[in-house]
């Protein structure tokens, strides 16, 4: 639909991020933690993470009759907003002989390459032999130096 620009965010990734990244913390706080509590929180943690990380996925095995099209997006410099908040330029190059739409998964990551947070964004109504721009933002503030990757990207 002309003008319809939806955006999706995977707000769930980015909250059990942060119960990952407490896991170690919470391990420390008591002398009553035993290696099978400890573990099991990990666990957890780890299996929502995962969970969490296949909704952005969901996200875009939902769009009926889309191609793969990683191979024709790209992605500018990371840069932080004002409020902290990861944001990348999506470029999305249409190749066919009709107007189309990219969904695009985007991974943040730290130097190390762990992963932040994603997101999923649009790049609605790119004209025949055109690209299209729009921008990824990550779900909170990530903070620090960050990498931006595109996961997968589908052409509808």
């Amino acid at each position: 639909m002309p003008g319809h620009r939806p955006r999706w965010s995977t707000t769930a990734l980015a909250l059990t991020t942060a119960a990952v990244l407490a896991v170690p913390a919470l391990t420390s706080c008591s002398d009553e933690d035993t290696p099978s509590s400890v573990s099991s929180a990990a666990s957890k943690a780890a299996s929502a993470f995962a969970s969490a990380t296949a909704e952005a996925g969901r996200q875009l095995d939902d769009i009926k009759g889309g191609i793969d099209a990683k191979d024709a997006v790209r992605l500018g410099d990371p840069t932080t907003a004002s409020d902290g908040r990861a944001e990348v330029e999506v470029t999305a190059a249409n190749t066919t002989d009709a107007t189309r739409s990219f969904a695009v998964q985007i991974n943040f990551r730290d130097e190390n390459g762990n992963l932040l947070d994603a997101t999923v964004v649009t790049v609605s109504d790119v004209a025949a032999g055109e690209t299209g721009k729009d921008t990824a933002r990550s779900t909170r503030d990530l903070g620090g130096d960050v990498r931006a990757e595109v996961a997968r990207a589908v052409r509808y």
